[in-house]
């Protein structure tokens, strides 16, 4: 399941996407247009800014924009860096691999080659849908 912190820093990436060029937005808009808490929200793009997918500007005339196009940016991209991994159990992740506690060897255990399948699965799908995109069913 995503965290509602991952939830939020896709639709604030969303929101600058679909304002891609058009200059700074300031983190008001943001916050009242996708319906996130601004202090929650300016945690957020902090975090996507050391991540280097947004830039920001101070004062008046401020705000946020993306430092990369929309096309350079996956889902995959964003749930990874507020997540950590799109595996659901530790030993399906190819970064964070750990075992699992309390369970049988890794070899013999069907739950982890099926678990290998949805991440490879999952990471197939978030990778390919870049922000650029448009709303289209899958």
């Amino acid at each position: 399941m995503l965290s509602q912190r991952t939830r939020y820093a896709i639709r604030a990436l969303l929101h600058l996407a679909d304002h891609y060029g058009e200059g700074p937005i300031q983190l008001t808009e943001i916050a009242t247009a996708q319906n996130i808490p601004s202090k929650f929200l300016t945690v957020i793009l902090s975090e996507l800014g050391r991540a280097g997918l947004v830039d920001t500007q101070r004062g008046k005339d401020g705000g946020y924009w993306l430092a990369r196009t929309p096309d350079t940016i996956s889902y995959g991209d964003v749930v990874r860096l507020t997540r950590g991994s799109l595996a659901l159990v530790p030993c399906a992740s190819r970064l964070n691999h750990k075992p699992c506690e309390h369970c049988v060897t890794q070899e013999s255990c069907r739950l982890h080659h099926v678990m290998l399948q949805v991440r490879d699965e999952t990471a197939r799908v978030l990778d390919t849908v870049k922000f650029s995109d448009p709303l289209r069913a899958f």
